[in-house]
């Protein structure tokens, strides 16, 4: 699955090797998917996005945006797979969800095996679909401030009892995170995955924001997560702490072996000495 920071490094490519290419031809997935979700007709696609120009994309979140201009935007969101570039000449993939051929015969395409919305907006109509509107302040933005921060764990302790790790990955609270990264977050800020967010104190408070806004740069500056791969089929650089690959060894910092637990539908990793 794509994170904040995967986004961050596949619009910043796009916008390197993409930006002012003409489209050729825009089609939808010949690879039939229904968990992949398109909000147009294949011959409508193709129609609004012939004759386009691929302007800078941008990342929010879990969502991309690529401007194809005049008038519309192709937003991929949410999603797990490949965004790649195809160089003039060569080989396209077989399946693909969607390929756009640009007019000096290079081509990008995107696929998933997992889920994802690859969509055509309007210009501007992008910002009221659902999870896009009203979406909160990110790792990334300067509205991310402790100040912001500690306000939203104000406001969530009010409700339902709330985990860190609930905090971090559940209904985008801190929109672009998942849980691959939550995982180094957590080990990061000292704090178990259960830890009840209304149990904070704020030296607790101050670390776990430092540690999401440091854990995305770094992942950010390393081009992704390892298991990852970039626009031109790469891996990032960025080898997580605690995964699969770690678990059972011993903890960086202490030496403990690494656990591996199950909570909130999927797996966690985490060091049972330093995160409390």
């Amino acid at each position: 699955m794509f994170e904040l920071p995967e986004c961050a490094t596949l619009t910043r490519q796009m916008s390197e090797t993409l930006r002012g290419k003409t489209v050729q031809r825009g089609r939808l997935g010949n690879s039939p998917h229904k968990f992949v979700w398109y909000n147009r007709k294949p011959a409508e696609f193709e129609r609004q996005t012939k004759g386009k120009t691929v302007g800078t994309a941008t990342a929010r979140g879990r969502w991309m945006f690529v401007p194809l201009e005049p008038g519309y935007v192709f937003v991929v969101g949410e999603c797990g797979g490949r965004m790649l570039f195809h160089e003039p000449g060569a080989e396209l993939p077989a399946k693909y969800h969607v390929l756009f051929e640009f007019g000096d015969g290079s081509a990008l395409s995107v696929t998933t095996q997992m889920w994802g919305a690859m969509e055509l907006f309007e210009q501007g109509k992008e910002q009221e679909r659902k999870y896009i509107k009203g979406m909160r302040p990110t790792p990334v933005d300067r509205e991310f401030t402790f100040r912001y921060f500690s306000g939203l764990v104000d406001e969530l302790a009010k409700g339902e009892k709330r985990s860190v790790k609930g905090l971090l990955t559940q209904e985008q609270l801190v929109p672009g995170l998942g849980n691959s990264v939550a995982q180094d977050i957590m080990f990061r800020a000292g704090l178990h995955p259960r830890h009840a967010i209304a149990e904070l104190s704020e030296a607790q408070r101050r670390g776990l924001h430092s540690a999401i806004v440091k854990t995305v740069r770094d992942v950010i500056a390393k081009g992704g997560r390892s298991d990852e791969i970039d626009l031109y089929g790469r891996p990032g650089e960025y080898e997580r702490v605690l995964s699969s690959k770690t678990a059972g060894k011993p903890c960086p910092k202490c030496g403990t072996k690494i656990e591996k637990i199950a909570y909130l539908g999927g797996a966690c990793y985490l060091c049972p000495k330093c995160q409390e």
